[in-house]
């Protein structure tokens, strides 16, 4: 598996908001990562939920793709916020694959940040 994350913001929403780096830890297991900047914070000085979304949206379809070797769209996004994090912190994602059909995805995702989980997520993505 990949020893080293890689970045995966060439293009894009996620470039523009701060790039995204990502690896597979196994077959079914994926761990991403970013740093938080001033920009991504609400006006009660956290991190602003609808980016914890694009974060945990963009690394468990990102685990899709690399899951088949191809493209997969976002069809429902469950996620549940549990903390807050700041500025200049990092948070680390993690994809967990639970079952692959012919035409659907089932994951599990998580955000974290020193040590405190920021939010969970379940999701199923389309195949196309």
């Amino acid at each position: 598996m990949s020893k080293e994350f890689r970045n995966i913001s060439k293009v894009g929403f996620m470039l523009h908001n701060g790039g995204l780096e990502f690896k597979k830890i196994s077959e079914d297991e994926y761990e991403y990562r970013t740093t938080l900047k001033d920009f991504h914070m609400n006006a009660a000085g956290v991190t602003h939920g609808g980016y914890i979304m694009s974060v945990l949206d963009s690394g468990m379809g990102t685990a899709a793709h690399q899951l088949i070797d191809g493209v997969a769209v976002t069809i429902t996004l469950d996620i549940k916020f549990i903390s807050g994090s700041k500025a200049g912190e990092e948070i680390i994602g993690y994809a967990k694959v639970k079952r692959k059909t012919r035409s659907l995805i089932f994951m599990q995702g998580e955000l974290k940040s020193n040590g405190k989980t920021l939010a969970t997520s379940e999701g199923i993505w389309k195949i196309l």
